[in-house]
């Protein structure tokens, strides 16, 4: 997978042009240096970016040319990626489990922003990490509501736990802060409020004045067709609700945001490789491929078919079962999709909003997912 020198105008004219066999990812840079910026006016606080969610240099590069200074990394190659690019950038380190090989790994490189969960987990970074001037936050969980995804079936301390954290990292002479996350593809600012009030409950039972609250990332991209997601309501309730919750003791705010700052800036073309007796549609792309995540948190319904020629297929809509190209059965994306119903062998049907966690999920399982990426200037076809 590499990233073609040549800047296109849209992903159509791609299409007519190149005829793809592979499916392509296109990628506008415009995109998401905008989403950046709409983040760092936006947020009252310091944005990092989730780099897990698409950890390509184009994405990082650009995302750093916007005015990101912050990154969120889960390994020590998301490190080295960061250190690499941008050697002065802040660096959190929030994967809550790490091995004590990783730790040292991350002090060496000069990070100083960590997570925990875990009364385990703690005690190696007390025993490894420097205490003065580095931070640690006890990320905490709730029942969740309003995400696609639940992040707290795998990390986050009751809020019992996360009080005896809070006060041991006090104690220990580290920076106490605290971090959640609302779950992913989360659209009901609701969420981070209850997070945010149940944070100074945790503090305040702790006795321990938090310097920062992370609220993680979980901020959506547009998934729905004529759905369009209001981050800034989620913004306004999280200052809101941070200062009614904390009151003289607000602590400063940071968030970590993935799919939220890349994921509506690619979109990626699969070609279809069979209409199966006009009922099944087989693509060169699947859940084995950049697809992935359909599988997880269901389809992205922003779909458009392209016929060879570069127009737009406009039979009526129509729902249809559709496989990838393994010969795993597994490989079928989630219900039916929506396609134009005069879909055709030979056409490439566009799904938008396919930033995050399309490359990084990409298992090339029987050979299948050499994926190109195509730099355009717009992403509208």
């Amino acid at each position: 997978m590499g990233l073609s020198k040549t800047i296109w105008t849209n992903p159509t004219e791609y299409l007519r042009n190149q005829q793809p066999e592979n499916p392509v990812l296109f990628f506008a840079p415009q995109t998401v240096q905008a989403t950046a910026r709409r983040f760092l006016q936006g947020f009252p606080g310091l944005v990092t970016y989730a780099v897990k969610s698409n950890p390509s240099e184009e994405v990082v590069e650009n995302l750093i040319a916007a005015g990101v200074k912050g990154f969120d990394c889960a390994s020590p190659f998301e490190i080295d990626l960061i250190r690499r690019l941008d050697p002065d950038a802040a660096i959190h380190y929030h994967n809550p489990v790490r091995s004590r090989a990783e730790i040292a790994f991350a002090v060496e490189r000069k990070v100083i922003s960590w997570s925990v969960d875990s009364r385990s987990e703690l005690a190696k970074l007390i025993e490894m990490v420097p205490a003065e001037g580095c931070e640690i936050s006890v990320r905490f969980k709730l029942p969740v509501s309003g995400a696609a995804y639940n992040f707290g079936a795998k990390f986050g301390a009751t809020a019992e736990l996360a009080a005896e954290l809070l006060k041991t990292v006090a104690d220990a002479g580290f920076v106490p802060s605290i971090t959640f996350h609302p779950g992913t593809q989360c659209t009901d600012p609701e969420a981070w409020a209850s997070y945010i009030r149940e944070a100074a409950v945790i503090a305040r039972n702790a006795g321990v004045k938090i310097a920062r609250l992370n609220v993680g990332g979980g901020f959506p991209n547009n998934r729905v067709d004529g759905v369009s997601v209001d981050v800034q309501s989620i913004f306004e309730t999280i200052d809101r609700v941070t200062g009614e919750s904390f009151g003289a003791n607000r602590p400063a705010l940071v968030c970590e945001p993935g799919r939220g700052l890349c994921g509506d800036a690619f979109a990626v073309a699969a070609r279809v490789k069979s209409v199966r007796d006009d009922e099944h549609v087989f693509m060169n792309d699947g859940i084995y491929g950049s697809m992935f995540e359909f599988s997880q948190i269901g389809i992205i319904n922003r779909v458009e078919v392209i016929d060879p020629n570069g127009h737009r297929r406009m039979g009526d809509v129509q729902g249809r079962v559709v496989f990838g190209p393994t010969c795993d059965s597994v490989d079928r994306l989630p219900g039916e999709v929506p396609l134009a119903s005069d879909v055709q062998e030979g056409d490439f049907v566009v799904f938008q909003g396919m930033g995050a966690y399309s490359t990084v999920t990409n298992s090339r399982f029987n050979g299948f997912g050499e994926l190109g990426v195509v730099t355009v200037l717009s992403l509208k076809l």
